[in-house]
């Protein structure tokens, strides 16, 4: 008996989804080093990791809105109103030490206008943040129409170009390395994060248990503008270009990596390391296939068949375990 139940438990732990992500992380990278040239190195794989500080800063706020069973597609819109923001405000003559914190501010209050319209007026967060990513590129086009602006200040582009000294991790990154402890203990390590999962599960029971359901809801769409905002600042220095279409997109990898971390797309499910891993996971894909010379019309697709089988697979997954729970 205690043999059968030590192998449940071994088996258990191997069909948690998290830990499925992260083997299949490592097999990725594996058979990206053996099959294509270059891939290992330092520099591709630190170029990797810059390509992805945009989704992965994102999915931090998009894990803890998907937990409590909201989601927000506006972030990658909000973010090319960001972008606007910064070209037209630069081109203007305004110092950049100024712009910056503004254009956060606008994304907060994105956000706010997010979650207004999902907790007090009690509408799916599904179709009122489709309407707003509508709504926010749209601004975004008003601010800067379909010219791009350039030449921003030397060092505030370094800070989204270039390392660490001394290391091959980019600043974005380093900051995303941060902002995930402190994402992770609020989410695994507090009583707002037991709060989040609590709303995801059971929103009513969390109601009728005190927790402030609405009020914590409208924190993480604040959350996600703000992020999604900052994420703009980083995306249009980095690539030294602020245009409205910057980030078009970004959404579905931010959500596709969010879901094949282990979130459960209807809440209460998921664990922040899962997301790093699927994060990452995507950010591997998306390197192989560009070093590979393969279009960005294909790396769609692997996108969106990535998001089916995070939504998929799960669900299979459930189904079998119960059986194998039966296996001697």
């Amino acid at each position: 008996m205690a043999d059968q139940g030590g192998g449940r438990l071994v088996m258990g732990r191997v069909l948690r989804w998290d830990v499925l992500v992260a083997s299949l992380l490592v097999a990725v990278f594996a058979a990206g080093s053996f099959s294509t040239p270059g891939f290992a190195t330092i520099g591709n794989l630190s170029f990797a990791l810059s390509d992805l500080g945009e989704i992965a800063l994102i999915a931090l706020a998009m894990t803890m809105l998907v937990v409590a069973a909201e989601v927000d597609l506006s972030v990658a819109s909000v973010l090319g109103l960001s972008s606007a923001l910064v070209g037209a405000l630069w081109e203007g003559g305004m110092a950049i030490e100024t712009i910056i914190p503004l254009v956060v501010l606008v994304g907060a209050v994105c956000g706010l206008v997010n979650g207004l319209l999902v907790t007090r007026l009690g509408l799916p967060s599904l179709a009122v943040t489709i309407g707003t990513l509508a709504l926010y590129r749209g601004l975004a086009y008003v601010v800067l129409g379909d010219q791009a602006v350039a030449q921003f200040p030397p060092g505030y582009v370094a800070l989204a170009v270039e390392n660490v000294p001394g290391t091959p991790i980019p600043y974005p990154i380093a900051l995303f390395v941060l902002l995930a402890v402190i994402v992770g203990v609020v989410l695994h390590a507090t009583g707002f994060g037991r709060s989040l999962y609590a709303i995801g599960a059971q929103e009513e029971v969390a109601f009728f248990a005190g927790i402030r359901v609405k009020r914590i809801k409208l924190l993480l769409f604040v959350f996600s503008g703000t992020i999604a905002a900052f994420a703009g600042v980083i995306f249009t220095l980095r690539y030294g270009s602020a245009r409205a279409d910057n980030g078009l997109g970004i959404e579905l990898a931010v959500i596709a990596a969010v879901l094949l971390g282990g979130v459960d797309f209807d809440g209460g499910k998921g664990t922040l390391g899962g997301v790093i891993a699927g994060v990452l996971l995507i950010g591997l894909l998306r390197n192989l296939l560009m070093l590979g010379d393969v279009s960005t019309e294909i790396q769609s697709i692997v996108t969106g068949l990535l998001l089916i089988v995070s939504v998929l697979t799960p669900r299979l997954v459930s189904l079998i375990r119960p059986a194998l729970k039966g296996i001697p």
